[in-house]
């Protein structure tokens, strides 16, 4: 099988399964819910696997699989296009994301069996996951900070997934907002890159980047470093942005360990 068609698969199963239990929203059959949502991620974990597989088998200079999906943003001389690249670094990152997502899936379908909707969490814990891959396997800035902040709505809405008690609708409430203040430092460590380097590609950032770089704490590269920190100190919840990480555990037991031992927290 071709690498554009696994990587295709990887990235969109879960999506589909999300769109399924979406469609399916009200449904208190946690049976066919959970189904649906494994196989998904079941799915996605082979893809993963295959695909490591082949990453391993190519030269150790050469250890690089793309798929370009189409021109996503091209205004002037700025390019941002929808591709994903797989490489020793990601390969390790959506062998974790589909391998734990999968087991933490198949716990919940004990956990949740109760719960009177819960084609809702599987197309919610789904969606998270579909969001984790985009973030690891972006080939640039933009794709990736897609997946960031998709993780922090699917955070959001399964910390407070029982957000008819006011206490977990609040720790939702916490978490979405104390990651949108990172957030805001992550977008300006992209803007001052692109004004650098006049890219938000990946490959030309390491191409562009120079030899000997000005570290000191007004150059450029100082700056976007550290404000891509404090995106990071959000989503893996580092002091000063820590509060919401306590109060994760407002949503279903599952959800944090989704959180914690996938890409939520591993992001930063």
């Amino acid at each position: 099988m071709s690498e554009s068609i696994l990587i295709s698969i990887l990235i969109f199963s879960p999506l589909i399964g999300s769109l399924i239990n979406g469609i399916r929203f009200r449904s208190n059959n946690v049976s066919v819910s959970a189904g649906i949502g494994l196989s998904a991620m079941v799915i996605s974990f082979l893809s993963a696997v295959l695909l490591s597989a082949q990453v391993i088998g190519l030269p150790a200079d050469e250890r690089q699989l793309t798929l370009k999906l189409f021109d996503w943003i091209s205004v002037g001389g700025f390019n941002a296009e929808a591709a994903f690249v797989v490489d020793q670094i990601s390969m390790i990152m959506i062998l974790v994301i589909t391998g734990v997502g999968s087991l933490i899936h198949l716990f919940s379908a004990g956990y949740m069996s109760h719960d009177k909707t819960p084609a809702k969490y599987f197309s919610y814990l789904n969606l998270f996951v579909f969001n984790m891959l985009l973030l690891v396997l972006g080939d640039n800035l933009l794709v990736m900070f897609v997946g960031w902040e998709g993780v922090g709505l699917c955070s959001y809405l399964l910390i407070g997934y029982w957000f008819s008690d006011p206490e977990k609708a609040a720790a939702g409430m916490k978490a979405f907002i104390t990651n949108r203040i990172g957030d805001a430092g992550f977008l300006l460590g992209i803007f001052t890159l692109y004004m650098t380097f006049g890219t938000v590609n990946f490959t030309e950032l390491a191409a562009s980047m120079p030899a000997d770089p000005v570290t000191a704490w007004g150059a450029p590269i100082s700056l976007a470093c550290l404000f891509l920190f404090i995106g990071a100190t959000g989503k893996s919840a580092q002091i000063p942005l820590y509060v919401w990480l306590p109060d994760a555990m407002a949503g279903p037991t599952p959800v944090s360990a989704l959180i914690h031992a996938a890409t939520m927290v591993t992001a930063g």
